[in-house]
């Protein structure tokens, strides 16, 4: 664990990408530090990637009736035993998934002076920048830096960088078609129509929120956390990361680091699937740590019902 905390930061930090860029820091302020007062942990899980379940997306529409029989299962177990799984084989192109990643890391690079115009004035605004998760009400900050934006049933999108506006909407259609695909099969493992589950939430007018997060190195990577542990609304959130870990679930009560497989998507069920399913599907526990040695940056895709 570390030493005494020093104070709190100065006022002007208003991102913890330039609180970690401050000359000579060795340790974290103390309203950075989650568990100062806490024993390290022990119900974190080995490594057990080799458990988490995989879900091959293209057998969910086989025209071979005992793969999709058998993928639908799959999925259905996935859901109910882990509320996590990483699909392979999703069809996004690997190039979209790598530039999506560097356009991030364009953003949180912009200068300073230039985020303030992304700060929101309310919780509903649809272009939302800012550190931690709720720095009015908090008294303890996430080691996180993010951007929020709303791209559907209605399209926003920051005007910096450029890029950013000619790369989103395709990767915003690429994973809603995800999502369309993974809702036929909980649909028909729900013994429902195919059809039936999407049509009841007007998938077609979902309401999706992209979140870019960067979790710079941090120098108490012990005592702090990235994002306390939580659970996501909607029905599945899509996350793609840097190659930089730091995504843990729950599972059988214990925490699972997850790294993720080459050009995979990771999946954790959410909030609305849980009370579509009327609980046979949880929605599953996260939270995300940080390290000492490289700056992570992950994209979640947040995907649920129709705002109406």
């Amino acid at each position: 664990m570390a030493a005494t905390a020093p104070p709190s930061p100065p006022s002007n930090i208003t991102s913890v990408k330039k609180l970690s860029e401050s000359p000579n820091l060795n340790s974290i302020p103390s309203n950075y530090a989650y568990y100062t007062n806490y024993p390290t942990e022990t119900n974190i899980a080995s490594n057990s990637d080799d458990s988490i379940p995989t879900i091959d997306l293209p057998l969910l529409t086989s025209d071979n009736p005992d793969q999709r029989s058998k993928a639908i299962q799959d999925l259905d177990k996935a859901c109910q035993d882990w509320g996590f799984f990483m699909v392979v084989n999703h069809g996004i192109p690997e190039t979209l998934m790598k530039a999506m990643l560097e356009v991030t890391n364009e953003f949180f690079n912009l200068a300073e002076e230039e985020k303030p115009e992304f700060q929101p004035k309310n919780v509903v605004d649809p272009i939302r920048y800012g550190t931690s998760f709720n720095t009015e009400k908090e008294k303890i900050f996430c080691w996180r830096d993010f951007l929020k934006v709303f791209v559907h049933p209605q399209f926003h999108c920051p005007n910096k960088p450029d890029s950013l506006r000619e790369l989103l909407p395709e990767y915003c259609e690429r994973t809603r078609d995800v999502v369309r695909k993974l809702v036929k099969g909980i649909s028909e493992s729900l013994g429902l129509e195919e059809s039936e589950m999407g049509e009841a939430l007007d998938l077609g007018s979902t309401l999706q929120i992209f979140i870019a997060n960067l979790y710079p190195r941090c120098p108490n990577p012990d005592v702090a956390l990235g994002m306390p542990p939580h659970s996501d609304h909607g029905l599945f959130t899509l996350l793609i990361e840097n190659g930089v870990g730091g995504l843990q679930i729950q599972h059988k009560g214990r925490w699972v680091n997850v790294n993720a497989l080459p050009n995979s998507i990771l999946v954790n069920t959410g909030d609305h699937l849980e009370i579509f399913s009327n609980g046979k599907y949880k929605s599953i526990m996260h939270r995300a740590v940080v390290n000492n040695k490289k700056t992570r940056i992950s994209i979640a895709m947040a995907n649920g019902p129709s705002p109406d």
